[in-house]
């Protein structure tokens, strides 16, 4: 028996921030980045909240280490707030997400409402039971998973996203179009997550290059903010797959953005799940079926599975070309040598990586060091 549910209730559009005056309690934690209170962002929410007692955590950063989870729990502790506020992208919701669930445990805030606000299209971590938290003494990232870590509510308002520069667009946009194709062949995927990445996609591919190059199309960042939220139900319900699994290794040693890490290893990894041998289009894979079913729903040419699957990457490649995306590790400014020596390492911490045992295709340790070392080219 499988089940599907979605636990936040969202909030998405123009104006979906005026859902905030409905806040009617004392006490509000707004936890973001330096950014977002630099920026004036931030008066954007407390505009919206009638209390007076609003509090401000704005320590986070980029791939938010466990110290900072630390700080960020000590600083909830002193205001034991009735409404928590995670305002930024996927690094203050993950931080936030991760201070919440363990504040909670710690000083028993049960009546805590949680309200997580992306600023960026690409994480869906709005929607999900995932935090990614880094020790960074280790070079390594952590995901937790837990449906305590979900949202009350999710606020999708497209304003919020008009300003993200260009290249962030493109490595959030990718990062999105990762998870939805990693949902829709992971093995855990239902009809249900189906239907969610599938629609993910198609608004992925109709509206990333219209965000990428005019950041004030409104249309497009809310077709592209609502396609980030899709695949993040999508994903998690079915899981993901070794895309993640290796940008979760690389992405903690090598400090290069997810979303970047997770676009430049798509094209070959899906070719790797598909594992289309020879011209025989018999016995074709689970996961080959899917992609050449992808390829059909965003308008490339797929007479048959082999065209598809081969097309749509094509039509990712030349997505990634039209966003000046970089195509391997050494364009991404990565010192190669220091996967040299530490090649078998990483493929054994992305084998151990949970979203490793949904992917379509069982790899091997050899499997993930051929990947990595296909990315370096």
């Amino acid at each position: 028996m499988n089940s599907f549910n979605v636990k936040p209730n969202i909030y998405f559009g123009q104006g979906a921030l005026e859902i905030l005056r409905e806040i009617l309690t004392e006490k509000v934690l707004i936890i973001t980045d330096p950014f977002m209170v630099k920026s004036g962002t931030i008066n954007r929410i407390t505009d919206n909240i009638t209390s007076k007692n609003i509090s401000v955590f704005s320590d986070i950063v980029p791939d938010p280490p466990i110290e900072l989870v630390v700080k960020g729990i000590e600083e909830l502790s002193k205001i034991k707030p009735d409404v928590l506020i995670a305002l930024g992208g996927g690094s203050a919701i993950d931080a936030a997400k991760a201070i919440m669930d363990f504040s909670k445990k710690i000083l028993s805030l049960d009546h805590m409402e949680f309200i997580a606000i992306p600023t960026t299209s690409g994480t869906g971590s709005e929607v999900t039971s995932f935090s990614v938290i880094t020790d960074k003494e280790k070079g390594v990232k952590y995901p937790l998973v837990s449906d305590d870590l979900l949202p009350d509510k999710a606020i999708l308002d497209p304003d919020l996203v008009k300003t993200v520069p260009d290249f962030i667009t493109a490595d959030t946009g990718m990062d999105v179009i990762t998870h939805a194709l990693e949902a829709y062949v992971s093995i855990d995927a239902t009809d249900f997550s189906d239907a969610l990445a599938e629609k993910a996609l198609v608004l992925s591919f109709e509206y990333l290059i219209k965000a990428y190059k005019d950041g004030s199309d409104i249309e497009a960042r809310e077709k592209m903010h609502n396609a980030s939220c899709l695949a993040g139900i999508a994903f998690n319900a079915a899981s993901l797959g070794i895309n993640h699994s290796i940008a979760h290794v690389l992405g903690g040693k090598l400090h290069v953005p997810h979303g970047r890490t997770n676009a430049i290893l798509l094209p070959y990894v899906i070719e790797y799940n598909a594992n289309i041998i020879g011209y025989d289009n018999k016995d074709l894979s689970r996961a080959a079926k899917k992609y050449h079913n992808i390829a059909k729903l965003i308008g490339l040419p797929a007479n048959n599975v082999r065209m598809g699957v081969k097309n749509l990457i094509y039509g990712i490649k030349n997505l990634e070309k039209s966003m000046k995306m970089p195509v391997n590790l050494k364009e991404a400014g990565v010192d190669l040598d220091k996967l040299k020596e530490g090649r078998e390492k990483l493929a054994e911490m992305a084998l151990e990586d949970g979203c490793t045992k949904t992917n379509p295709r069982v790899p091997t340790k050899d499997d993930i060091i051929r990947i990595i070392e296909r990315i370096t080219m």
